[in-house]
């Protein structure tokens, strides 16, 4: 199921299928079940705007959680490149030798964070993860070592900000696990597949074009929830952007 929220398109087209097949097979137990009085109407129209309000209802809640997580994740990015360019600047403040490395070193890991954020192959990913943390590894054996060594305030404020990156990495990290939950996804299909078979079964006509307009409506909803909730693999993805201006700002190498 999770494989599947990933490619929103995908989303969108099996939706598409499910819900026009439901609208069909609820015409086509009109056809078998007619209803009959008016106080039969008169339940069936409850039944059909309640479901429907409940399927509107959860639809929203649904964009408001995956735009939460859509914005934490672009704040994280903005407090990643935030620590990191803190901690470019506190490195000076160590011996020159340890300084020139942790410098490069914090070079490099964010050449890394900035390809975390734009690949979208699970082997570059893992690559990069890798990388990343054996570049977390070694920038703090270094200022460890290194305030160990000469254990001053100024020491303290280089061990801080690196606290700050590392910190800050795994933010951005849980952000991205942070998924809206399968049981959401399969209540919201649940729901959509009776509104769109009660559609069908209200319909007066076959082939009326109600049993496509649903289907195609709520369908587009959920492409737009998995693109939005899928970070790698949807049109609307969090760009680096600070990350992107901070690089370009140091120095090449």
């Amino acid at each position: 199921m999770r494989t599947i929220t990933n490619l929103p398109f995908l989303v969108f087209f099996l939706c598409l299928a499910a819900l026009w097949l439901a609208a069909e097979i609820g015409a086509h137990l009109r056809g078998r079940l007619l209803l009959q009085g008016e106080d039969h109407h008169k339940d069936f129209d409850v039944i059909l705007g309640a479901t429907l309000t409940l399927l509107g209802l959860i639809i929203g809640f649904s964009f408001s959680m995956v735009i939460s997580r859509y914005d934490q994740r672009k704040n994280y990015e903005e407090n990643e490149a935030n620590a990191i360019g803190t901690e470019y600047l506190r490195a000076e403040l160590l011996p020159d030798a340890e300084a020139v490395k942790v410098r490069e070193s914090l070079k490099e890991y964010l050449d890394e964070r900035i390809l975390f954020y734009q690949t979208s192959a699970e082997e570059e990913l893992k690559r990069i993860n890798n990388q990343t943390m054996q570049l977390q590894n070694a920038l703090w054996s270094t200022v460890e070592t290194t305030a160990k060594n000469n254990p001053t305030p100024t020491a303290a404020l280089v061990i801080s900000g690196m606290n700050d990156v590392l910190n800050s990495q795994g933010y951005a990290q849980a952000a991205w696990w942070n998924r809206l939950p399968i049981s959401t996804w399969l209540l919201l299909m649940i729901i959509a597949m009776f509104c769109n078979t009660l559609i069908g079964y209200g319909s007066r006509r076959r082939n009326t074009p109600v049993l496509v307009i649903l289907p195609v409506v709520v369908s587009i909803s959920f492409f737009l929830i998995a693109d939005i909730d899928s970070p790698r693999h949807g049109l609307i993805r969090v760009v680096p952007q600070n990350l992107l201006s901070l690089r370009q700002s140091l120095p090449l190498g």
